[in-house]
């Protein structure tokens, strides 16, 4: 999906029983567009056969037009994204607001996301308090901040691959979300060291965190299976949300 100008969510409802616990989806797409499938309805068709409420959120990707002086298009770097940000605020927003009408808990509302998602996931982490636009309505004085973060072979976080500096655009601190990172050592598109980066500077922090490391996956392997040891990852997420207190034991 190209050329996002319009932001919207859908909500998916639990197909088994409600636990309570909502998830925004952000899938990646390099900020030039939106694996929805694989990083979007793939996801909400998990969760939501876990009990969790899934919202997709269709952040918006304009795209980006070709500069012929690099000949090149662009890439996002290591910039804030600031169109992506403001609607992933809103959208945390909106889903607090409508916590009852949903049969959401206010108080177990995380994220996830996939590669460029996956830095959306650790912006909104680290840069909630403010809005980066002017408030819309009462969904506005709801808090951004995500009880809990699922960052999946994330990008954008590494300034430096061989010391791990953090991208100063996540600036960590002890009030950040509790964070979930998965990562495999063979992505060539998102370095190890992006997802490291985030994990030394959340350490630093005290923030509760747990990373997963395999040495082989690649890179948007989403949840479609395979024969690799990487393909469970989502029941290693299930028992870790057991673990921070947002799902059953």
């Amino acid at each position: 999906m190209k050329n996002v100008t319009q932001p919207t969510m859908t909500v998916y409802s639990p197909t088994e029983k409600n636990t309570g616990v909502a998830m925004l989806v952000f899938p990646g797409g390099g900020f030039e567009g939106l694996a929805i499938d694989l990083e979007g309805t793939e996801v909400c068709d998990w969760l939501t056969s876990r009990g969790i409420t899934c919202v997709l959120l269709k952040y918006r990707v304009p795209s980006v037009p070709y500069d012929w002086h690099c000949k090149c298009r662009p890439n996002h770097g290591l910039n804030k994204s600031t169109l992506a940000l403001e609607d992933a605020q809103r959208t945390m927003g909106l889903v607090r607001s409508h916590a009852a009408d949903w049969h959401i808990d206010p108080h177990k509302v995380g994220v996830i996301g996939f590669s460029a998602g996956g830095y959306l996931v650790a912006e909104i982490s680290t840069d909630y308090a403010h809005r980066l636009y002017q408030p819309v309505d009462a969904a506005d004085k709801e808090s951004a901040r995500p009880d809990f973060a699922v960052a999946v072979y994330p990008g954008h976080l590494s300034t430096e691959s061989e010391t791990y500096a953090l991208n100063p655009q996540v600036p960590v601190t002890p009030q950040t979300s509790p964070t979930f990172l998965l990562q495999a050592e063979d992505d060539e598109v998102d370095g190890v060291d992006q997802a490291l980066a985030y994990y030394i500077a959340l350490q630093k922090a005290n923030v509760p965190t747990e990373m997963h490391l395999y040495a082989h996956g690649g890179h948007a392997f989403g949840l479609r299976r395979t024969e690799l040891p990487v393909t469970e990852w989502p029941q290693l997420v299930e028992k870790w949300l057991v673990t921070i207190g947002m799902l059953p034991n």
